[in-house]
């Protein structure tokens, strides 16, 4: 069977943007009333107030111009991204990330497969906390060099970074973007429905954890010999152990930052680049060997950075042309003629399609479950099911969607064309949904 191959990454966001553009002129403009929700302080869309706007379609031209609009809203994100690649850079200037490397290789020596399992862990742990994505592309280069050294091919290090996470924010009992908003929208006790949530979780990431690892084994390489970078511009005195120990304290704080302290983006880069003088200081590199490795990393991370304003004008695109809440009556309003059981698993198809134009999971909570909690109690389905059906249908939804920047960006970072990474994800993904279905019928038969 001839695999599926997709266009480079930026000729496809860009047909989705003139898709986008196209859909303005066919489908009719509508909107929902909106009114500030008390309990999460966000813009909600009020049910059964869909009604018909004058058409607003978007010209080519103005698509066209979305583009940078895309990148203008998206501009923390990039930013992020920017300031976290020339920080790693810099540490990798040191030396320091490779002799970290290096003393990891020694101590799992025979047992690199453990490797998987346990970066795989930490990855799905952020996930759940606190939805991690785009943080994670500026560790994308220290991935590499551990899994080329250790032999796996390169789409082992998208799989147990961004793929990881995704599993553990879909799957998770606290995720705060994601299961934190529709209970608070669906009017559920925080955290409620946890322990059941946490089995599913669990048996998630054993999917996950052994279809990477299988995957790693089968397509297993010579591993690559100790990378170095150029003798000229590492530093002449390495203090690895304290560059290294920086790192860790920055993962740390911004961990701490991000989970107790609320940052957004901003204060998340200007961490990283703190870390980044800090660490090319302490490293040997200097202050003119510090600018030129932020400069080589800006240099290395700008496409990606790039991808993730590009999918952003999709979104952009289709609220200029005022479809969006066209597109979410349309699927949701089908729901309300059929069985209880039947319906939960309809949401979750509704919640996968539509993940595709709303790639912003506690976007997509706001936008949808106004309408379906009230669908919910008309029908007879528990909350915390439709709050499940959310969490399962948008969270799994962004494995495989390319209008998800952060996934298009890390898989482009790792050299990975996007259907060798549906190549790979697929299969994992139907799996996960079929566990997904599972919870779903379960958590009807129990009750929850």
């Amino acid at each position: 069977m001839k695999t599926i191959r997709f266009p480079h990454p930026l000729v496809l966001l860009v047909g989705f943007i003139l898709l986008a553009c196209l859909l303005s002129y066919v489908l009719p403009a509508g909107v929902f009333d909106r009114h500030t929700d008390a309990a999460t302080g966000r813009e909600v869309v009020v049910a059964g107030s869909y009604h018909r706007v004058a058409p607003t379609p978007v010209s080519p031209l103005q698509a066209l111009v979305d583009i940078p609009k895309g990148l203008v809203d998206a501009a923390s994100v990039i930013f992020l991204v920017f300031l976290a690649g020339g920080a790693f850079t810099v540490v990798d200037l040191t030396g320091a990330l490779r002799r970290g490397v290096d003393w990891l290789l020694e101590k799992f020596q025979g047992r690199e497969a453990l490797v998987i399992p346990i970066i795989s862990v930490l990855f799905a742990t952020m996930g759940a906390l606190e939805n991690m994505q785009e943080e994670i592309v500026p560790l994308v280069p220290v991935l590499l060099i551990l899994m080329r050294r250790i032999g796996y091919p390169t789409v082992t290090a998208a799989a147990v970074s961004i793929g990881s996470a995704a599993v553990g924010a879909a799957f998770s009992p606290l995720n705060p973007f994601q299961v934190g908003i529709a209970q608070k929208l669906a009017q559920l006790p925080l955290l409620s429905g946890g322990g059941f949530r946490l089995v599913f979780l669990v048996l998630a990431l054993a999917i996950w954890i052994a279809g990477t690892v299988r995957y790693a084994l089968r397509h297993r390489l010579p591993p690559a010999t100790a990378e170095t970078a150029d003798p000229g511009a590492l530093a002449p005195g390495r203090n690895h152990g304290v560059v290294l120990a920086l790192l860790f304290g920055g993962f740390a704080f911004f961990a701490y930052g991000v989970l107790e302290l609320g940052w957004e983006f901003e204060q998340m880069a200007a961490l990283f680049f703190t870390l980044g003088v800090v660490a090319g200081l302490v490293g040997g590199l200097g202050l003119t060997g510090t600018a030129e490795g932020f400069i080589a990393g800006f240099r290395d991370i700008a496409f990606s950075a790039l991808l993730i304003g590009f999918a952003r004008a999709i979104f952009v695109v289709l609220e200029q042309g005022q479809i969006v809440d066209t597109i979410v009556n349309s699927m949701s309003a089908p729901l309300a003629g059929l069985p209880a059981w039947t319906a939960a698993l309809g949401m979750m198809g509704v919640h996968t399609a539509l993940h595709l134009p709303v790639p912003s999971v506690s976007g997509q909570a706001v936008l949808t479950m106004p309408l379906l909690v009230p669908l919910s109690d008309l029908i007879g389905l528990s909350r915390q099911v439709t709050v499940l059906a959310y969490q399962y249908g948008a969270g799994l939804c962004e494995l495989i969607t390319p209008t998800n920047g952060a996934l298009m960006a890390i898989v482009a970072a790792c050299g990975v064309r996007f259907d060798e990474w549906w190549k790979f994800v697929f299969p994992l993904y139907l799996l996960l949904l079929a566990l997904a279905v599972v919870a779903v019928v379960v958590g009807i038969a129990v009750g929850i």
